[in-house]
């Protein structure tokens, strides 16, 4: 039973024996989980509506992982006040450098191992991101290792296999290993423990387009990075206007943990590491 679904009825919201009972009878009745999740609030039940009644209809069955997915998604939704900070990142440098690396060694670096890096380097100058809320919220646990979760858009949806130990590897290993996560992701052969332990996650819809969005934390994560696609836009130098390509970032943060100011600065240095990402690591 997961105790984030189940209404305390103790003595400061505690979960007794009674209450989970109860709750397993209610399951095993056949009735749907609590609008709620357990988390005290009093939400309207789903309306009823017969569709057919306006127009022809087909009914299609939700994905597994999406039935999976979506009661956690709910449940991370409602409650963590989520704030998403939007910034800009120079990405010109970078991009030239993983053209020429195709052109002289045959590698193809995709701009997300960069994002990785980047990420390490943003969350060792910003610990608090690389922390998580024990199960009484009074306490931070702060991690001293980097796994990186990298959300991965598969046939039968999204699922975010994790990178391990992100700050003891080059992009060329970073890159190796994401193509191998991400071809077992769309093959469905993920083991479990491969999607677990992140300390903050990635998800980039920058091959397909849009300018901006707001990604759910994954919790017991505090902060998920969102990048959509990047462009050539006009950038003043101080004299002229010049072209270059510029990253946009969507920083989305629990703000139980992190304020407004500190999503800012980590987002910005965050850009920085990217717009010197030969110098990120120093």
């Amino acid at each position: 039973v997961d105790l984030l679904r189940v209404t305390g009825t103790a003595k400061g919201g505690r979960i007794t024996r009674e209450d989970v009972v109860a709750y397993v009878k209610f399951v095993l009745s056949g009735a749907t989980t609590p609008a709620s999740g357990g988390l005290g609030f009093d939400l309207p039940p789903q309306p009823k509506v017969n569709f057919s009644r306006y127009g022809e209809i087909d009914v299609q069955p939700l994905k597994k992982i999406q039935k999976v997915s979506g009661a956690y998604l709910h449940r991370n939704w409602v409650s963590i006040p989520h704030v998403t900070q939007n910034d800009l990142a120079d990405t010109t440098d970078i991009e030239a450098y993983r053209k020429a690396v195709a052109a002289d060694k045959g590698i193809k670096l995709t701009p997300l191992v960069f994002l990785i890096k980047a990420s390490v380097a943003a969350l060792k100058k910003f610990p608090t991101f690389n922390s998580s809320l024990d199960e009484t919220r009074e306490n931070l646990v702060m991690k001293n290792y980097f796994h990186i979760g990298i959300a991965v858009d598969t046939p039968d949806g999204l699922v975010v296999p994790v990178i391990r130990d992100c700050d003891k590897k080059d992009i060329f290993e970073l890159a190796t290993e994401l193509s191998e996560l991400s071809q077992k992701a769309r093959d469905g052969k993920l083991k479990p423990i491969e999607m677990q332990g992140g300390c903050f996650s990635i998800s980039s819809l920058g091959g397909i387009g849009g300018t901006s969005f707001t990604p759910i934390i994954n919790a017991p994560e505090v902060a998920i990075l969102g990048v959509s696609r990047s462009r050539v836009e006009p950038v003043w130098d101080g004299e002229n206007f010049q072209p270059r390509t510029m990253l946009p970032l969507c920083l989305s943060y629990d703000h139980r943990v992190i304020d407004g100011a500190n999503g800012a600065r980590f987002t910005r240095y965050l850009a920085a590491c990217l717009e010197d990402f030969e110098g990120m690591d120093d």
